[in-house]
C-alpha cells in the first residue's frame, strides 16, 4: 500500500491488535472541552496519525529498533464525551485502567493537558505515585480555571492532591511566557518539582540537562508528558496556547532522547490543534516525537 493510502493508524501499523496480546498501546483522546481559549486539539490525533506515514520504523541516530523487540500497536481512540468535561475524563480512566491492567505500556495522542489527569490517575493505580518529566510552557498547576477544579491548566495540581505523583522526582522543562503571579511556577517548586524555565534552556544543548534529570528521577516508575507549546511556535504553531522563546526541535529530541533508561510506564504528546498550521508541520513534529518516545521505552533493542 502507498504511503498515501489506507486507513491512517500511527505509523500505519495494523490496527488490529487485542490490548492482551501488546506491550506498547498507541491511543487517541480526542479531547479539547478542558481548554480556555482556542479548541482544536480534539484533532490532533487525527493530524499526527496522517502526518506518521513518513515515518520509517528504525531509528539512524540511536540506532533503536522498537518494532523488532516490542509488540506495538495502535488501537484507535479512547470514546470521548465532547458535550460533558466530567464525563470524558471518567471515559478516559476507566480506558487506561483496562490497558494498565493488561501490564502495557500507553503512548497517547492528546487532545488538550486534561486527558493527563485520569491517565495518571490510572498509572498510579498500579504503579503508585510515579516520577514525571513535563516538557510544556505552562506548568499546568492552576488551583481552577472559571471556578472548574479539572481543565487543560490544572492537571499537576489535582495529580498532587491526590497522591498520584512523587514530588521530588518531577520536572518541569521549558516554562516561560506571562502569567497572573509568581505562584504560577513557584507553587510547583514548593511541591519539591525542579522548574526549568525556558530562559535557561537557550543556546544550550539539554544533553547535560537530562543526566541531571535521570540522576534526580532515579529508579521507578516515571511518565513523560510533553505538551507541544513546549517548542517555540515557530516549529509548532499549531497548538492553543503558543508562547515565544520556546524550545527548538533539536532539544526537544535531547529531552527524549534523554529519558533513555528511565523506567517509563507511559508517555503522551498533546495539544496539538492542526486547524492553526495548515502545512502539517506541528503534527509532523508530533509524531516525530512520538516515535522518538517509542525508542526510548523499557526493552527497545538497538541495533548496530
Amino acid at each position: 500500500m502507498p504511503r498515501f493510502g489506507g486507513i491512517a493508524t500511527f505509523m500505519r501499523l495494523p490496527g488490529r491488535s487485542d490490548p492482551a496480546d501488546l506491550d506498547v498501546a498507541v491511543v487517541g483522546v480526542p479531547l479539547d472541552i478542558g481548554t480556555s481559549n482556542r479548541p482544536g486539539a480534539r484533532f490532533g490525533p487525527r493530524g499526527i496519525r496522517d502526518e506518521s506515514v513518513l515515518l520509517r520504523p528504525y531509528n539512524m541516530a540511536t540506532r533503536a529498533a522498537p518494532f523488532d523487540s516490542l509488540r506495538i500497536d495502535d488501537i484507535g481512540d479512547v470514546a470521548t464525551n465532547p458535550y460533558n468535561l466530567t464525563d470524558a475524563v471518567a471515559r478516559i480512566e476507566a480506558r487506561y485502567r483496562e490497558l494498565t491492567a493488561h501490564g502495557l505500556i500507553t503512548v497517547t495522542m492528546g487532545g488538550d493537558h486534561t486527558v493527563v489527569l485520569p491517565v495518571l490517575r490510572a498509572m498510579a493505580a498500579v504503579h503508585g505515585p510515579v516520577g514525571l518529566v513535563h516538557v510544556d510552557a505552562h506548568t499546568d498547576i492552576n488551583d481552577a480555571m472559571f471556578g472548574e477544579k479539572i481543565a487543560h491548566g490544572t492537571p499537576f495540581r489535582r495529580a498532587v492532591e491526590e497522591g498520584l505523583l512523587d514530588g521530588p522526582r518531577v520536572v518541569q522543562i521549558g516554562v516561560r511566557g506571562t502569567g497572573y503571579a509568581a505562584d504560577d511556577f513557584d507553587w510547583s517548586r514548593r511541591q519539591g518539582f525542579r522548574v526549568v524555565q525556558a530562559e535557561e534552556c537557550w543556546h544550550r544543548s539539554l544533553a547535560p540537562l537530562m543526566e541531571e534529570v535521570r540522576a534526580q528521577i532515579g529508579a521507578g516508575p516515571v511518565y513523560l508528558s510533553f505538551d507541544i507549546d513546549g517548542l517555540d511556535p515557530a516549529y509548532a504553531p499549531g497548538t492553543g496556547t503558543p508562547e515565544v522563546g520556546g524550545l527548538t526541535t533539536a532539544q526537544a529530541l535531547e529531552i527524549i532522547r534523554g529519558c533513555r533508561g528511565l523506567e517509563l510506564v507511559g508517555c503522551d504528546l498533546v495539544e496539538v490543534a492542526p486547524i492553526y498550521d495548515t502545512t502539517g508541520a506541528t503534527s509532523l513534529t508530533a509524531a516525530n516525537l512520538l516515535y522518538e518516545m517509542i525508542c526510548v521505552l523499557p526493552g527497545v533493542e538497538y541495533r548496530s
